[in-house]
């Protein structure tokens, strides 16, 4: 047997109620750019919207004019989805508590994942949408991910309850020493002063 080898995320597709309720929340709260629009291809008499959430990938909503919000959370039954992550930069993070009290709508306020800064709040359908805010930055030529996977090793061999600042800072560091070679006989830390 031979693996069906992903390479990304190619697109998410929600089912929406009206047409105007998924370009205003996310478009008109969430930025993504509404790119085009089509028949859902399956179902004539839905139609389907397609927005680009900031990285060129897609997300899509069947919508049809018959169906309409329902203001309750979505089911988070084993097999359903929890909720779906944006990530949003630093700046834009600072902003979103009060962008969001502006519109009234109800939030989780800034929650500390140790690796990350996250809020969480409701689409107009009940969907949970997270905004995260990575804490930082991993070196060129690496991704969050590998950051990530060595800040777990660091934090696993030290016996840590989970990752914080601590452990991706040593993992950023680890990873340049290994990727990036040093005219130096000793690359420890020194005390120039």
């Amino acid at each position: 047997m031979q693996k069906l080898q992903s390479q990304g995320v190619h697109h998410i597709t929600l089912v929406g109620a009206g047409r105007q309720t998924s370009i205003d929340f996310w478009e008109g709260v969430l930025g993504m750019p509404f790119i085009f629009e089509q028949p859902n291809l399956d179902k004539a008499k839905e139609s389907h919207l397609y927005f680009d959430p900031g990285d060129g990938r897609l997300i899509t909503i069947f919508t049809d004019e018959n169906r309409t919000p329902e203001k309750r959370r979505t089911p988070t039954d084993p097999g359903c989805v929890h909720h779906i992550a944006f990530s949003v930069s630093r700046v834009t993070f600072l902003q979103a508590v009060g962008r969001l009290d502006e519109r009234g709508i109800k939030h989780s306020g800034v929650k500390d994942r140790g690796f990350m800064d996250s809020i969480y709040f409701e689409d107009p359908l009940g969907l949970l949408i997270e905004l995260a805010s990575y804490r930082f930055e991993p070196p060129a030529g690496f991704t969050h991910a590998d950051v990530l996977m060595e800040a777990h090793r660091l934090r696993v061999a030290r016996g840590d309850y989970n990752i914080a600042e601590v452990h991706l800072a040593d993992a950023i560091q680890a990873l340049v020493e290994r990727s990036r070679a040093t005219l130096s006989d000793d690359r420890a830390p020194k005390n120039p002063y």
